[in-house]
């Protein structure tokens, strides 16, 4: 059973929430403000977080920035706004997808099974070619862990799985929309900038200049691919 928090000021939609998620099997934990989020963050453990942006105390946007501290748990965003820097900003702090309100309760669930299915596959049973290496670069795609050099680099779901398709595939240029339909899935809003941003926040963490970086390299006016440092 996986666990969701839900973080919401507005208890009449934590309640329609966590109503809705409870019938279809969901273990719910709830929060209505910024600071208890993150306590529960620490003591619930959870599989998956819906994060309002306008909370009390704490702002979602702040929540997110001192969570991606210590966790990993794949984040999405409730806003009412839809203004595009609410988006970035949110996803420039590692959110892992948005949800505008008013939200329809289907399209939420999806968007949680989805998120769940791509994280989901580090609890499974160890597969063959698990360790990818690429000159000092290691990845382990059954513990989501990246080490560059020896020093360990927490990365968020997203920012992984961005890396480990082009590291699997070194050379193979992959534009913006395909990106989007692999890593994000067929039904998420087509939006460039949202490869974008992960790509940079992914250079920010793994180039030691990200202007120049080593691994992820651009093809101008194509896209994305990962150029292997030992060839």
């Amino acid at each position: 059973m996986s666990k969701i928090l839900v973080v919401d000021d507005e208890k009449s939609i934590v309640k329609g929430l966590s109503f809705s998620l409870a019938q279809d099997g969901y273990d719910v934990v709830c929060a209505y403000d910024g600071e208890e989020a993150l306590e529960m963050l620490h003591s619930e453990n959870p599989d998956a977080v819906l994060l309002d942006v306008m909370l009390p105390r704490l702002s979602g946007f702040d929540v997110l920035r001192q969570m991606r501290q210590f966790s990993n748990v794949p984040v999405i965003m409730l806003t009412a706004k839809g203004d595009d820097i609410d988006k970035l900003t949110g996803l420039d702090y590692g959110a892992d997808d948005y949800i505008l309100k008013p939200f329809n309760i289907l399209e939420v669930k999806a968007r949680i099974k989805a998120v769940l299915r791509r994280t989901g596959q580090k609890s499974a049973a160890p597969a063959a070619g698990t360790r990818l290496i690429s000159g000092d670069l290691i990845m382990d795609t059954d513990n989501r862990t990246l080490s560059i050099a020896g020093r360990e680099i927490n990365l968020t779901g997203k920012e992984f799985e961005l890396l480990e398709l082009m590291v699997r595939h070194p050379g193979k240029v992959y534009d913006r929309e395909s990106l989007l339909k692999r890593i994000w899935g067929e039904d998420y809003p087509a939006e460039d900038r949202t490869v974008d941003v992960h790509v940079r926040r992914l250079r920010e963490k793994i180039e030691s200049n990200p202007s120049e970086p080593r691994y992820v390299r651009t093809k101008w006016g194509v896209g994305y691919y990962y150029r292997d440092p030992a060839r």
